[in-house]
């Protein structure tokens, strides 16, 4: 299979879903009319003096939340390349043998999914949340340097270009190649993505291919535009502060960006010389990397110095967003809040102090080693004393089940596994046996999915009614975040018992006896790629159609004493721009006290309706998956008789969850799937979907499953037959949604629930 091909057609797909997204939601749009109605009818195509003023709006702005905006939307487009990467490792990991894409594929698949996910998602998204909103959390006007804020972001555009051209220039060749003669691309064609590993370690990155040329380029000015970005947040922070704020009371996040912006500082210029060194011996003769000369040793001193530094660079902000959202959904006040200042300070300085615990394995001296060894295990103190004030704030606290308490105890959890793993490579003999091994995957995403991008999701629905001055769906919002700490937790602790086993990393093949656990790892990987959609879907739609935000305290936040200067700058707004005065609490408590007289439901007294729902949704769903399912299999008889379907591949169908080939474990592996995954599915995507569970969702429900049937039962059909064959699944699928939906009714599962739904 082409992986270009597959991987444009997967971006592609996600990119015509999302603009299908928009225009459905904007045709159903209805704004408020001045007379109190709600306008219908098309609305006004956009023409191209309205795209001309917008690509000069957006292409000049020095607006630091525009600025903002880029950025995430920037990280946003990365984070789904990348992404798409991870899940065609994983799809190519479910079998032992490499049968979906070759080694040499499987090798720029995660040499590139690892630089981009690290340099092209992680750190603009961050800078991005804190171009938007630091300046409002400090009283500052704008960024410091303005002009040099809008610099330093479209420097990242190009250099992203430039480290994937490989793949651009692939896709472009291939496309040309059928008007245009082979000889004519050669230059094209001689582009090839890396596949030296995101380490880049000589002497696999000096070997001849021009495209290696354009990564370390295109890596050496996103790390310029990152300093641009670091001195900036450093003066704004320093010098911008409103006279109001000192060093005493400045917020959580400010802080965490500031000694972030430090560590940058220090980092990336010595990535940005190393990364220099490296084209010099790739196309000037020198020989800093080279055997004869510096070694390959000297690149891992070097890479290391910056890459350990980095971990944290993308890690502090995200306990900076932590430490500001968790307070806010348990009613208290952070807990130790100078204890968290100090302990960031000190894991910015020991972060620098770490680098060789990477190298373990290199022969370095063993003094040396030690040495290492004791700061690896030092700098978890000030992490584990993040842990404990993060809990603490939590005990006692009147906890709100929100989407962002769902992504912050979910975080907290996977970080603490992962933290622990952490020390446990810090320890020389454990590093030795281990370092080789998916022990290590498991650890490092751990932390950075774990808690990066869950604090990502947790900052975009916590601001969320700022940023669009609408609220979202929070029963999807719920649901994904639940979706997306189970997958992370399934994945990286199933890579974690791998590594347990000894089972080697960056192989494109591997034993046999490990392909269950790699079904598993790769079930998970899925699941967050499904939470990823949703939260996606979630954030297109409800620009459009969300609840229009009536109070600037959708948080409540007021009545607990925390309406920080961000929403009290959105208060103001709101007041000047659509006449919605500030809105005062019935009831104002400390925030450290909980309340006790007519508290809400605890979250176990939330927990047990939702329980109780969804056992009886599953108790339906299976009794409908079981009529679809039977009724189907009457409709795949049929096409048995008529030599169009091949009853054999139910047998192999067992095969997936390690049975041995068999005909009715394969078919009762089938009639399992359809009475539960298909049915819990299918109930999800009514509740959350627009529209009523009806029919007619079972039929477009059973339309789109069918697809993925096609494919997967496919026996080398060709001609009528395959037509028929098609028409056959399609008809099987049709009919197992129409017994779906018709049970799911009859037996009245689902409701249509209030609109307000769960906060």
């Amino acid at each position: 299979m082409n992986r270009a091909l597959a991987e444009v057609s997967l971006f592609g797909i996600v990119l015509v879903g999302c603009l299908l997204t928009i225009r459905l939601a904007r045709r159903k749009r209805g704004d408020p009319s001045p007379d109190g109605g709600y306008a219908t009818g098309r609305q006004r195509g956009v023409g191209l003096a309205d795209l001309k003023a917008a690509a000069v709006r957006w292409t000049t702005t020095t607006n630091h939340r525009e600025i903002g905006m880029l950025y995430i939307a920037f990280g946003t487009v990365a984070a789904i390349w990348g992404g798409i990467d991870a899940m065609m490792i994983r799809t190519h990991l479910l079998t032992p043998e490499a049968n979906l894409w070759t080694e040499q594929t499987y090798n720029e698949l995660f040499t590139m999914h690892g630089l981009t996910m690290l340099i092209f998602f992680v750190t603009p998204v961050f800078f991005g949340i804190g171009n938007y909103f630091l300046p409002l959390l400090i009283g500052a006007d704008d960024m410091a340097f303005p002009r040099l804020n809008a610099i330093g972001f479209w420097l990242l555009p190009p250099s992203l270009l430039l480290a994937r051209l490989g793949i651009v220039a692939e896709v472009t060749g291939g496309i040309l190649a059928i008007v245009v003669p082979n000889d004519w691309l050669s230059v094209l064609l001689a582009f090839q993505e890396p596949a030296i590993g995101w380490t880049m370690y000589p002497p696999l990155s000096l070997a001849p291919n021009p495209q290696t040329n354009f990564l370390l380029l295109g890596l050496h000015l996103s790390g310029i535009a990152t300093t641009i970005g670091a001195i900036n947040f450093i003066t704004t922070v320093i010098y911008e502060r409103d006279e109001s704020i000192g060093w005493a009371n400045l917020d959580i996040f400010s802080w965490n960006m500031l000694i972030t912006s430090a560590i940058i500082v220090f980092a990336f210029p010595l990535l940005g010389t190393a990364l220099l060194m490296l084209l010099f011996d790739r196309n000037f003769g020198t020989t800093f990397f080279a055997v004869e000369g510096g070694g390959p040793i000297l690149w891992q001193h070097l890479l290391w110095f910056w890459g350990h530094p980095e971990v944290y660079i993308i890690f502090l902000p995200a306990t900076g967003l932590m430490s500001l959202i968790l307070p806010k959904f348990v009613g208290r006040k952070l807990f130790g809040f100078k204890f968290i200042v100090y302990s960031t300070i000190a894991i910015g300085v020991l972060s620098f102090g770490v680098w060789a615990h990477h190298m373990f394995v290199t022969g370095v001296d063993p003094r040396i080693r030690a040495s290492f060894m004791a700061t690896s295990i030092a700098i978890a103190v000030p992490s584990a004393i993040k842990v404990f004030n993060w809990i603490t704030t939590m005990w006692n606290g009147d906890v709100r089940l929100a989407a962002p308490t769902v992504l912050c105890v979910g975080s907290i959890g996977l970080f603490i596994v992962g933290g622990v793993t952490g020390i446990f490579l810090a320890v020389i003999p454990v590093d030795i046996i281990y370092h080789g091994t998916y022990y290590v995957v498991g650890h490092f995403h751990l932390i950075l999915m774990g808690i990066i991008p869950l604090m990502m999701f947790a900052a975009s629905y916590y601001w969320y009614p700022m940023l669009t001055g609408r609220m979202y769906d929070r029963r999807l919002a719920i649901f994904q975040s639940s979706l997306l700490v189970v997958g992370a937790a399934l994945t990286f602790m199933t890579l974690m018992a791998l590594g347990f086993l000894e089972h080697p990393r960056r192989y494109a093949t591997y034993p046999p006896e490990f392909s269950a656990l790699h079904v598993v790892a790769t079930v998970g990987a899925f699941l967050i790629g499904i939470s990823v959609l949703m939260w996606l879907y979630n954030m297109i739609w409800s620009y459009f159609q969300g609840a229009p935000i009536e109070t600037a305290d959708p948080w409540e936040l007021k009545a607990t004493e925390q309406f920080t200067p961000e929403w009290q700058w959105f208060e103001d707004r709101l007041e000047r721009e659509h006449g919605i005065p500030p809105s005062e609490p019935d009831e104002v408590r400390p925030s450290y006290v909980p309340a006790q007289e007519e508290r809400p439901p605890s979250l176990y007294g939330r927990i047990v309706p939702v329980a109780r729902r969804a056992a009886n949704d599953a108790g339906v769903g299976a009794a409908g998956g079981l009529v679809g399912a039977v009724l189907m299999s009457g409709v795949l008889a049929v096409a048995v008789l008529l030599g169009v379907f091949d009853l054999a591949s139910f047998a192999s169908l067992a095969t997936l969850v390690g049975l041995p080939e068999n005909l009715l474990l394969g078919y009762g592996l089938f009639l399992f799937g359809g009475m539960t995954v298909w049915p819990l599915l299918f109930l999800s995507l009514g509740e959350y979907l627009p529209g009523e569970l009806t029919f007619v969702t079972g039929l477009w429900y059973a339309t789109v499953i069918a697809s993925g049937f096609a494919i997967a039962f496919y026996t080398g059909q060709t001609g009528l037959e395959l037509v028929t064959y098609l028409i056959f699944v399609l008809l099987a699928h049709w009919i197992y949604g129409l017994g779906l939906a018709g049970i799911i009714t009859y037996l009245g599962g689902r409701r249509p629930t209030s609109p307000e739904g769960p906060r």
